[in-house]
């Protein structure tokens, strides 16, 4: 049910320059301000930040999930060179479940609490595909046997509430792979569950990703599960990608204050019995920016020069930098 395509020299996904904001009684809040990145077929891209960052906003606006007053208010965001920015609401729908798909931190936003799974799973399945049902079924029954679940078939038949919180999540992620969808965009899929079911779960979707060349993009704020899983990283702050790269350079020569300074706070790269490092401060309101770097106030290394927004450069190829005075 593969839908890549073989075509070469165009990304699988491509987003320039998109801005989503929330227009609110407040103001203006810039939930996402001038991203720009890609994915290549059968790669999977890390989006990496602390809660508020605006990385779950850009997962959302490639899958055309923002409601009022939200909006996507620049940029384009290209699927196989096509903008589907501009798509009306019944291509979206067609475009959802079977070439882009999404697994939500909250398996409860995926499942009908009144619907058995296997009714749930089939209508996945029969929504995009002309199928039997009993092809459908199957496919259903080796969905939840690759991520894990035990007796799949006798599973197939229970309800939401007879499982537990990481085994509904393992049931999202199914879902999820059933229509081996071109791009995956993965929100913190696994923070329910325990590090045995984590890892096989991560090794299924690097191991889709290779086989059908779909790509992936996994939302989340641990460094060390996109240590083993991501080829490329985005670090963002405040809206804005503020350092991408490959998974290696960005985790072992950081450029930007903050990537360095989430790398610190992480438990498996510290001295047992230090006390880890934290980032002062707390993310700013992003209602309020003002021009200069927005995270200058929380910066061991800002300059007065900061107060002046920095331009995106390229230190190196294939890597990006937001920052007038980065680590050395």
């Amino acid at each position: 049910m593969s839908h890549a395509a073989t075509g070469s020299g165009t990304a699988l996904l491509q987003v320039e320059g998109l801005r989503m904001h929330f227009f609110t009684k407040a103001g203006v809040v810039k939930a996402v301000d001038d991203v720009s990145f890609r994915v290549e077929r059968g790669r999977v891209l890390g989006l990496v930040g602390e809660s508020g960052s605006g990385k779950s906003m850009t997962g959302y606006s490639i899958l055309g999930l923002v409601d009022a007053p939200g909006r996507i208010v620049a940029g384009s965001i290209r699927l196989n060179g096509t903008d589907i920015t501009k798509l009306d609401e019944a291509a979206w729908r067609k475009l959802r479940g079977e070439r882009i798909a999404m697994i939500f931190q909250d398996p409860m936003m995926t499942l009908n609490p009144v619907l058995r799974i296997d009714t749930q799973m089939m209508e996945a399945v029969r929504a995009h595909h002309d199928v039997s049902r009993d092809s459908a079924r199957e496919a259903c029954r080796e969905a939840l046997a690759r991520v894990g679940i035990a007796s799949p078939e006798e599973r197939l038949r229970n309800y939401p509430h007879q499982f537990s919180g990481g085994m509904r999540q393992r049931v999202a992620i199914a879902i999820a792979l059933l229509n081996r969808p071109d791009l995956i965009i993965a929100d913190e899929p696994t923070t329910a569950l325990d590090v045995t079911i984590q890892g096989q779960i991560l090794f299924e979707m690097q191991k889709l990703c290779r086989e059908t060349g779909a790509g992936l993009i996994w939302i989340t704020h641990d460094l060390s599960v996109i240590s083993g899983l991501a080829d490329e990283v985005c670090v963002m702050y405040a809206g804005r990608i503020v350092e991408s790269g490959t998974v290696d350079e960005i985790l072992d020569r950081p450029l930007h204050p903050y990537t360095r300074g989430l790398l610190d706070s992480v438990p498996s790269r510290n001295v047992p019995g230090r006390p880890l490092a934290q980032i002062r401060g707390m993310t700013p309101s992003l209602a309020s920016l003002d021009e200069g770097c927005s995270f200058r106030e929380r910066c061991v290394r800002a300059l007065d020069e900061c107060r002046i927004s920095p331009e995106t450069r390229t230190p190196s190829a294939g890597r990006t930098l937001r920052c007038r005075n980065p680590m050395t």
